[in-house]
């Protein structure tokens, strides 16, 4: 095998070029030829300085270093379109094509049998069979679909040289069987295709499972109100929470309506002394104060507050008074 010699390598490859059949291949493949050559020259890169490699639907240019890159460039984004397009007009629908292409550099090497090798060549090649440079292609109105490698972007692209619209080039990760490729596309991205994710990039976040409090774990170690939090707000913790939430404790009752209430049992009343009016005291109404007990209530006139006669008082004092009395068989004052 050769040493290694520094080249620009040029690919250009048919779309669906096995869905032809016979001779509409060996036709697109004289056309190729035809449009490759003339791209070349109208960028004045002599064929002395070129050496091609035949890959049955696609071509291989390996360029002299002493050829700017710009000028391979240029070339390919304006001169390469506007010679396919002539070659449509005057072709069939079967026999147009729509075409491919990366522009990459790097070390390249002839072994014995003529073929050329390296692995920057295997990389221009996986650029050009990725899966998103196709569907660029597919999902574009253009017939050319244009790829650079990160050196040629690095190092030509990204200056904005005359004829290279730097910002019309977007970064891009391919996919490939050796891991994902970054690249630089001519033009939008597709919605297809299939895009590598960058090196090291992280997949989703996995959602977060409730606890037994209904909280989920939010970031930095704190929490956020799950389905019954009735928000979406999330409070922050110094600590994960140790275990389910404590259950809130019922709230009061609310305390009954003013008045005297029985529930059961038999009441008593000690002391009683009833003053005011009484209406059918056994089944009936009292009305004017009620007094329960020895507390409470203004004393009898002559009567203690505690509603017994002082020590020195008469009997006429002490006797009771004929709001006192009760009719006979009523029984202690008081509803029964």
């Amino acid at each position: 095998m050769n040493d290694p010699v520094n080249r620009t390598m040029l690919l250009v490859d048919i779309e669906k070029f096995s869905d032809r059949d016979d001779v509409e291949q060996a036709f697109l493949r004289r056309m190729l030829y035809d449009v490759v050559d003339r791209t070349m020259e109208r960028a004045g890169i002599d064929e002395t300085l070129r050496l091609r490699a035949d890959q049955g639907d696609s071509v291989m240019e390996f360029i002299d270093p002493n050829v700017p890159v710009p000028q391979v460039l240029r070339s390919v984004i304006s001169e390469l379109p506007a010679q396919l397009k002539a070659v449509n007009r005057m072709a069939s629908r079967g026999a147009q094509m729509r075409l491919r292409t990366v522009v990459a550099s790097g070390f390249i090497a002839l072994d014995e049998r003529g073929i050329w090798v390296g692995g920057d060549l295997n990389h221009a090649c996986r650029l050009l069979d990725a899966d998103l440079l196709r569907a660029a292609l597919r999902e574009r109105p253009g017939d050319v679909a244009l790829c650079v490698s990160q050196s040629v972007w690095t190092g030509i692209v990204r200056h904005h040289h005359l004829g290279i619209p730097a910002e019309e080039f977007h970064e891009v990760t391919l996919a490939s069987k050796n891991g994902p490729l970054p690249a630089w596309l001519l033009g939008p991205v597709p919605a297809s295709g299939q895009a590598a994710p960058s090196p090291g990039a992280a997949g989703p976040a996995p959602t977060p499972v409730p606890d037994a409090s209904g909280e989920r774990p939010g970031p930095a170690g704190g929490t956020e109100a799950g389905p019954s939090g009735g928000g979406s707000a999330s409070t922050s913790t110094s600590a994960p929470a140790a275990g389910p939430a404590p259950a809130a404790a019922p709230a009061p009752a609310a305390p009954p309506p003013a008045g005297i209430h029985f529930t059961g049992g038999a009441p008593a009343f000690g002391g009683s002394l009833v003053m005011g009016n009484q209406h059918g005291v056994s089944g009936g109404r009292v009305d004017g104060d009620v007094v329960m007990g020895s507390v409470g209530g203004p004393p009898r006139p002559g009567r203690a507050s505690d509603g017994h006669a002082p020590a020195d008082a008469t009997p006429d004092q002490d006797a009771p008074s004929p709001d006192d009395r009760q009719p006979p068989g009523t029984g202690e004052a008081g509803p029964r």
